[in-house]
């Protein structure tokens, strides 16, 4: 079979420009489909090394097969970080887009040298893979019976790899599940918290919550109004005094993606108001929990939790077992 002619020497540069501008629009637009995926895999590991080589290596006796793949896969391997680190020094950042957009460009332009380079070279190298090319470069006629065995088992190995690589990247593990859970003050910022009062005064908080659990999750949010101290001699926290607090809610979430690019944006936010009846310094607590909300005991006569085992819950906290926040509180008659 002769070698292509015309616009089809060049059949290979042009595919992967091509694809380039493919990977572009299914991120844009099939963010979540198998052909993105794997068109991810040459766009990172094989094009930018391949149109490099290329453009460098135009001629065909410059560079034999093996030696263009291997260095079509070494040098995308670095070009790629290299170009990210540049990013890294540029207003837009290591993020998706400015990644895609440089890579692109980048296959784009060195893509467009290379077919100029072929178009000029003496003795262009152009891929074109025939049944008899392919034994030629094995030294297939040649080749004892042993050697053909083990380059066959060589070629399925390389397949079985790559495969496996595929398979790997296009089917990641699931990322670690985890809620967020945060109070802001009245104005929606880490500030303004409400943490000086004065008896039966109202303070507000903003509860927020988001799901990161990749299920559906029901949380219930306690609010708990304790006083406490911490003894140096016996290392225990000491609680004197625990009430519940009004407002306990619950609300079922659907699971969301995290978002690493862009501004971030809440899932839930429920203002809270509150109001304490005591002077004295205090710590109000929201304690979440999921899926299903602990049992208490009776509620004591005076409404002190602290002799009850649902101080076991404060201890929780404190120790991280329970997710939850504090809010010091100090109320003055």
């Amino acid at each position: 079979m002769e070698k292509p002619k015309g616009v089809k020497k060049y059949w290979d540069l042009l595919t992967i420009i091509g694809l380039s501008l493919l990977l572009d629009l299914l991120i844009l637009y099939l963010p979540e489909s198998l052909v993105r995926k794997v068109l991810g895999l040459g766009f990172v590991l094989f094009f930018p090394g391949y149109v490099f080589v290329t453009a460098l290596f135009p001629n065909r006796r410059e560079l034999d097969n093996l030696e263009r793949l291997a260095l079509s896969f070494g040098l995308s391997i670095a070009i790629v970080p290299l170009i990210g680190l540049g990013l890294n020094y540029t207003p837009w950042g290591i993020r998706l887009t400015p990644i895609l957009v440089s890579l692109t460009l980048f296959n784009i332009a060195f893509g467009m040298i290379a077919i100029y380079r072929r178009s000029k070279a003496f003795d262009p190298w152009i891929p074109w893979v025939t049944i008899e090319n392919v034994k030629r470069e094995l030294g297939w006629a040649e080749s004892s019976k042993l050697d053909k065995a083990l380059t066959v088992i060589l070629i399925a190995t390389i397949l079985v790899s790559v495969g496996a690589l595929t398979y790997v990247i296009t089917h990641p593990k699931q990322g670690e599940a985890f809620t967020e859970f945060y109070i802001l003050g009245p104005t929606g910022k880490a500030s303004g918290y409400p943490t000086e009062l004065r008896v039966g005064q109202n303070g507000m908080v903003i509860i927020g919550i988001v799901n990161h659990e990749h299920r559906n999750v029901t949380y219930y949010v306690e609010m708990w109004l304790v006083n406490l101290t911490w003894n140096n001699r016996t290392n225990r926290t000491i609680i004197h005094g625990m009430y519940r607090m009004p407002g306990w809610f619950n609300v079922t979430l659907p699971p969301v993606p995290v978002n690493i690019e862009g501004n971030w944006t809440p899932e839930f936010e429920k203002n809270y108001t509150f109001s304490i009846d005591r002077p004295g310094k205090w710590q109000v607590w929201f304690l979440l929990f999921k899926d299903k909300r602990p049992e208490l005991p009776p509620a004591p006569p005076n409404g002190n939790y602290a002799d009850t085992d649902a101080k076991n819950l404060i201890i929780e906290a404190i120790n991280g077992t329970i997710q939850s926040l504090k809010l010091n509180v100090e109320v003055k008659p």
